[in-house]
């Protein structure tokens, strides 16, 4: 009788097995902070286990910058900076990471990921800015300039949102902008005039890059529109898939 339970068992186990979906990709979901730390970076981590479960990619999740080694960045396709802060790698860290990229793999920042690693030059080109200033949560009209991009397909041309706005310093030149802050719309605190990007996505030394500065707010990942908008980021950069 034990024998019978145990060949059921073993045949359930393998019934599970032949139907559990394929893995579209790999994501390294990292979130260490050495700087101010954001109380939705909680939400974030389990949108983005949900995010995964729904879509079908798999999800790791680490504060641990230790795994930013060669030999284990390699299991990943995508790096997805969640809301970091301040200096989080040392030299050897830097280093994987940079062949992590240039090996054609991608990357994902949200929000805070521009207020990371000011004193790496390589960085700043890569994220595509750095963190200047912003003023109190507020709401504003979002324009959405290329609706031909998996993360804003989705979205109509005026995006009424309400979050903590970025305002931003040494903007590589090269990024290609989704969505402008309407400065006419809310109170600044320095502003970044006419073209205030607030998404955008590049290709950058042989990967994929792909930044939101949304997400301050926790309710933001309870909205569809937004998670929508950053699960198309994380195809893009993930995948690499040509965009129509």
């Amino acid at each position: 009788m034990n024998l019978k339970k145990s060949l059921l068992t073993l045949g359930l186990i393998f019934s599970i097995a032949l139907v559990a979906p394929a893995q579209q990709f790999r994501a390294l979901v990292f979130s260490k902070t050495a700087g101010f730390r954001h109380q939705s970076i909680s939400d974030a981590v389990v949108a983005l286990k949900k995010m995964g479960k729904t879509h079908v990619f798999s999800v790791y999740t680490t504060e641990d910058a230790s795994v930013f080694t060669d030999e284990n960045l390699a299991k990943y396709d995508v790096v997805i900076l969640t809301t970091t802060t301040g200096t989080i790698f040392n030299a050897e860290q830097k280093a994987a990471f940079q062949k992590f990229v240039q090996s054609g793999k991608g990357v994902v920042g949200i929000h805070s990921a521009t207020d990371t690693e000011y004193e790496w030059p390589w960085y700043n080109k890569m994220i595509g800015a750095y963190f200047l200033s912003h003023p109190a949560q507020q709401t504003l009209r979002l324009e959405v300039v290329d609706q031909n991009h998996p993360a804003t397909w989705h979205l109509p041309k005026n995006w009424l949102w309400t979050d903590e706005l970025y305002e931003f310093r040494e903007i590589n030149p090269d990024i290609k902008v989704l969505v402008k802050a309407d400065e006419s719309t809310y109170k600044v605190a320095k502003g970044n005039g006419d073209n205030h990007p607030m998404a955008w996505y590049h290709d950058f030394d042989g990967g994929r890059v792909f930044y939101t500065a949304l997400g301050h707010v926790e309710s933001a990942w309870e909205d569809p529109d937004f998670l929508k908008h950053l699960y198309g980021g994380i195809w893009y950069a993930a995948t690499g898939h040509p965009m129509k």
